[in-house]
């Protein structure tokens, strides 16, 4: 493995990390910029596909639809595997998430075990998120 390719898989493995930060801190504009200004966002729920947005002026939107619904995130990654051709990757990505929201006077957690698969491309010597596709996996509700 070539040492470039050792340094976009490190760049890779930092940008979704970040991007999981960003969740985190609910810093929705500055999450806008992991991705290029013509991203495609992909959500499923199971087999249901739920969300399907292009570009980061909806997607911006969508997230901070989405971002007052909830009191607290918090993200861990796993496994990133990528595949890296010049300029260009994908990527798959295993993520544990926790929301924390009020439902009727109640506070709930839910946990989900998600699992995105990337496209990346490296653009201005930097990478950014093109295209991803979020699969939640298992979703429990406690509270």
């Amino acid at each position: 493995m070539s040492l470039q390719t050792i340094q976009a898989k490190m760049d890779l493995k930092e940008l979704v990390d970040m991007y999981a930060i960003l969740t985190d801190e609910k810093r929705i504009s500055d999450q806008m910029l992991l991705f290029t200004p013509d991203a495609k966002f992909k959500v499923y729920m199971g087999e249901q596909l739920v969300s399907d947005v292009t570009g980061t002026v909806q997607l911006e939107q969508d997230f901070n639809g989405h971002v007052g619904f909830v009191k607290r995130y918090f993200s861990m990654n796993g496994q990133h595997v990528v595949s890296v051709e010049g300029d260009n990757a994908t990527g798959i990505l295993f993520s544990q998430m926790k929301m924390l929201r009020d439902e009727e006077g109640r506070e709930v957690i839910t946990d989900y075990s998600v699992q995105y698969n990337d496209v990346y491309v490296r653009q201005n010597e930097k990478w950014l998120i093109k295209e991803r596709t979020s699969k939640y996996i298992f979703i429990q509700a406690k509270g």
